[in-house]
């Protein structure tokens, strides 16, 4: 049976919004949130990494499993590879990237790029959301992701972009992009050892890296369209969502 194991990189350094990892959502840091969304799934062991002592231990605190890697990674992507290779876990087959700032991330989402990551024996997946909200098209916060074919619950469609900036809605195929990676081990290790692409650098976007060098991603349509915590007014707005919802 193949085997997934989840990382989730985090940062206390965040540009846009210092310090997030740690802001509380009904008692509950954004970090712990995510973790614990990961491990609801049982897709697999689920471990925070991260270069800040404050992040590693509320998520120990709060029952969960952290380790701390090097405050030089230029990605997320190349923090998780630290950890995978620190971890000396030998017999994984998927790694789950799934970033520390997406609390609001639907569990069944999560296990549904798994499943289709094995279903299809692809190399890289994501996952996207339709766009309700006409603001997201120039929000450069969200980012949008275009495919080959409209996204429907049976398709794992190929990605051609993603972009930060302003999309007009006439473009067809654009979703809001989610969080979230899945990487065959052997394609990580294969990502990580690339150099930055321009292309990556100019947009912040490091899933540019994978397309600039031909490696192929594959995208699966998500049921809902999470609020990722960028900036003050998400935090505020998802806070006032989740702690309605309790």
């Amino acid at each position: 049976m193949l085997k997934t194991l989840i990382l989730i990189p985090s940062r206390m350094s965040a540009t846009r919004l210092p310090g997030k990892p740690l802001l509380k959502i009904n008692n509950l840091s954004i970090i712990s949130h995510v973790f614990n969304k990961a491990k609801n799934t049982k897709i697999g062991r689920v471990v925070v990494c991260t270069e800040d002592k404050t992040i590693m231990e509320d998520v120990i605190k709060n029952g969960g499993e952290a380790i701390l890697t090097s405050n030089q990674h230029k990605s997320g992507t190349d923090r998780i590879f630290e950890a995978y290779k620190k971890l000396e876990i030998r017999d994984i087959d998927y790694i789950l990237n799934i970033q520390g700032d997406e609390p609001a991330i639907d569990e069944k989402d999560i296990i549904r790029l798994n499943d289709m990551m094995i279903k299809t024996n692809s190399n890289i997946g994501t996952l996207g959301a339709e766009i309700k909200d006409k603001k997201m098209f120039i929000n450069e916060n969200i980012v949008k992701v275009t495919t080959k074919e409209k996204l429907n619950n049976k398709n794992f469609s190929l990605v051609l972009s993603f972009k930060r900036n302003h999309i007009f809605k006439e473009e067809e195929n654009i979703y809001h992009h989610i969080g979230i990676y899945a990487y065959k081990v052997k394609t990580l290790e294969k990502f990580i050892n690339l150099n930055q692409s321009k292309n990556e650098i100019e947009n912040r976007l490091e899933q540019l890296r994978a397309l600039d060098n031909d490696l192929k991603i594959n995208i699966a349509l998500a049921k809902s369209s999470p609020i990722g915590v960028d900036t003050k007014e998400d935090y505020l707005a998802l806070k006032k969502i989740m702690e309605y919802k309790l």
